[in-house]
């Protein structure tokens, strides 16, 4: 071993030493780097799984095992994490299914929250909510009106064209009706119809009327009584939001990537 110049030892002692030492570190240095380097740089992984009672270990998600658990692992031999199986494609599209209910019961919940909202702007009380009903009503008695008003003219009307049907039809004449008074006959009887068929369907649409705004108004008490928007389910009649059309599935790949170099696997 080399020791420095100590004692009586003059400033050249020091520099011949120095010389002869300077070698000698830079080989440790060199010795000594590498492995420091290597101690700093961060370490392949390391997978291991069970496949028919063996353990295999990789440096990457082992393919045999993409059905099961695989355990990745620190040097020390500790788990770092656990790799899941890779989903099926039936798994895949159950979790596709629940994602798209899950999506749609939001969608419906914001929707019910938008409506009861907006109705409760539109009507801040029950008198707010009467003179709307009213209005509508008043609309369709109107239009009531007007269909029974045009049958009892038509009404009128066919029974002038009885009166000079009865001249032909009678048992001294009988003759054929006239081709203009037939039409205007089928013309009255068409009309009539027409008429009987729009009044009907006010009284089916006021009906409607009544019931919806039965409906709202039950609810709106519960909303100005304190309910929350939206807590009350949607309001019936409301469509749900549309279904989106199903993706294709396609099957699962076999690792998580695709690898860059061969895997380095032993089986035990």
């Amino acid at each position: 071993m080399l020791l420095p110049p100590i004692g009586a030892a003059t400033a050249s002692d020091a520099t011949r030493f120095a010389k002869r030492i300077r070698p000698l570190l830079l080989a440790a240095l060199a010795i000594a780097l590498p492995h420091a380097a290597r101690a700093a740089a961060p370490g392949v992984p390391i997978i291991q799984c069970e496949l028919n009672g063996k353990k295999i270990t990789s440096d990457r998600p082992i393919p045999e095992c993409v059905s099961k658990e695989q355990r990745e692992l620190n040097k020390d031999g500790s788990e770092k994490r656990i790799i899941p199986p890779t989903p099926t494609a039936d798994e895949l599209a159950a979790k596709e299914e629940k994602d798209r209910e899950a999506k749609l019961e939001l969608a419906a919940k914001s929707d019910a929250v938008r409506r009861d909202r907006n109705l409760m702007q539109r009507f801040p009380d029950e008198a707010a909510h009467g003179k709307a009903r009213e209005k509508v009503l008043g609309e369709l008695r109107i239009a009531g009106k007007i269909y029974a008003d045009r049958i009892a003219e038509l009404m009128i009307e066919r029974k002038k064209l009885d009166d000079e049907k009865e001249f032909y039809v009678n048992v001294r004449v009988n003759k054929p009706l006239p081709t203009q008074l037939k039409q205007k006959i089928d013309a009255n009887d068409a009309s009539i119809e027409a008429q009987r068929s729009l009044a009907q369907n006010n009284v089916a649409e006021t009906d409607r009327i009544n019931a919806l705004y039965d409906t709202e108004l039950a609810r709106l008490r519960k909303l100005w009584g304190g309910a929350q928007p939206g807590s009350l389910g949607p309001l019936p009649g409301t469509q749900q939001a549309s279904t989106p059309t199903k993706p294709v599935l396609t099957p699962a790949a076999v690792t998580a990537r695709t690898p860059d170099a061969p895997a380095k696997t032993t089986v035990k």
